[in-house]
């Protein structure tokens, strides 16, 4: 009799052993769960506001302005002859954006669904994967403006005689991998962190913020070479901005639709390599914490 109770058992809950574990037919088994998440974060992300979904627009319009005024207008970096200040700003903006929100949206995974956590039984990696999936939707929405607003430059002003879309533009499924996956794995190693050192969620914030200036979001990487060639900064912070994964996936993002921007098959190699890197730790580090972090967050 107890033998045939257990042969109809469908799933087995059992401790997780191994350290790197990512059973995509578990996932998969819950498919309508991660979509239910995906669905929620889209909805209710701007549910009670007063623009809504326009916000998706405005923010990276509205940072580009500024970084047009204060970086190349004020501060006189230069984008290059023939390369539109503001379209070179919402191209940093649009690359950037995408690996600032799937960072920010798991890195308080563990805080934000103690209660479901605590209650319910699903695989937990869930709820980071569903938030990587729906900025994706946002990162859409963003790049079409940015097509929207290269066309107008293009067709209908003649400030962007050089523009120029690269053959390379069919590795940019590469670049938002590498996006992806990098925020998904600095995330869930955050996430893990902030179930013990509570205050270490104040300073994600405040780090991003620093990660931006040292991603050449608002600044071509070229100038970065020529200071520390004129020794106008160390070689050190020249290497840690150069080397960034970030700063790849920016410089090759500008590349392979402006024409501009310091681009090697070599850097993707490398920027994918250390995203997996840092994804495969953050797993190793969510497993272990999901087994106990009920008693210390």
């Amino acid at each position: 009799m107890n033998k045939a109770i257990k042969e109809d058992w469908l799933y087995t809950i059992s401790p997780n052993t191994k350290l790197i574990n990512f059973n995509f037919k578990e996932i998969w088994r819950y498919k309508d769960l991660l979509f239910l998440f995906v669905k929620r974060d889209v909805v209710t992300l701007y549910k009670q506001t007063i623009l809504g979904p326009l916000w998706y627009f405005i923010q990276p319009l509205f940072t580009s302005v500024i970084f047009t005024l204060v970086f190349n207008n004020i501060a006189n970096i230069s984008t290059g002859n023939g390369i539109p200040s503001f379209l070179f700003n919402l191209a940093g903006i649009t690359s950037w954006n995408y690996f600032k929100d799937c960072l920010s949206g798991t890195s308080d995974t563990f805080k934000k669904n103690q209660n479901i956590f605590g209650k319910v039984y699903f695989p937990r990696v869930i709820m980071p994967l569903s938030v990587v999936i729906s900025n994706l939707i946002k990162f859409g929405i963003q790049l079409l403006v940015f097509a929207v607003f290269y066309i107008y430059f293009v067709f209908f002003t003649n400030q962007a005689f050089s523009l120029k879309v690269s053959s390379t533009l069919v590795l940019l499924p590469f670049l938002i991998f590498i996006m992806g996956i990098l925020g998904l794995g600095f995330g869930m190693i955050i996430s893990s962190m902030t179930t013990k050192y509570r205050d270490l969620s104040f300073l994600v914030t405040f780090g991003i913020q620093l990660l931006m200036y040292g991603s050449a979001v608002m600044y071509p990487l070229d100038l970065i070479k020529q200071k520390v060639q004129d020794d106008s900064i160390p070689k050190i912070a020249g290497n840690l901005i150069e080397y960034n994964p970030i700063t790849t996936v920016v410089e090759a993002f500008r590349n392979i639709t402006l024409g501009t921007g310091d681009f090697s098959v070599y850097k993707i190699i490398y920027a994918i390599s250390i995203s997996i890197l840092v994804f495969l730790i953050g797993l190793v580090i969510f497993n272990k914490t999901e087994k106990s972090f009920i008693d210390t967050v």
